[in-house]
């Protein structure tokens, strides 16, 4: 049955893509990916809160799968932030590509990282 979960996880974190990304675009300049950045850092800080929810035994391995693989997993996106690097760096921002590259991977990793403390600290 945790399949199930992990598809309605997916329906919803791709519903959640597009609506952020479709707020984003209306807000900022396309100059940068403000989207798809926002959208991976914010999935990256609650995928470390679920762990830390998780590891606790405070959710079940079905929720962990359901929120993780299905509505992280449809939230975020590697290929688009790759198609976007790609696209900056052939465009000629390459100190933009560099550092849409390195914000992504620090600032996730600092996400994820803020997201299980949270999680083991406070909910």
């Amino acid at each position: 049955m945790t399949w199930l979960w992990v598809i309605l996880g997916g329906v919803v974190g791709t519903w959640a893509r597009f609506a952020v990304g479709a707020w984003v675009a209306r807000r900022w300049t396309p100059l940068f990916p403000y989207g798809t950045w926002l959208i991976n850092l914010s999935g990256s800080l609650f995928l470390g809160w679920l762990y830390a929810q998780v590891s606790l035994h405070r959710i079940s391995e079905d929720w962990y799968a359901a929120a993780g693989s299905g509505f992280c997993g449809a939230y975020t996106t590697f290929s688009t932030f790759c198609y976007e690097t790609l696209v900056l760096w052939r465009e000629g921002s390459r100190a933009l590509a560099i550092w849409y590259v390195l914000g992504s991977l620090y600032g996730g990793l600092v996400a994820g990282w803020f997201g299980l403390w949270l999680g083991t600290r406070f909910f």
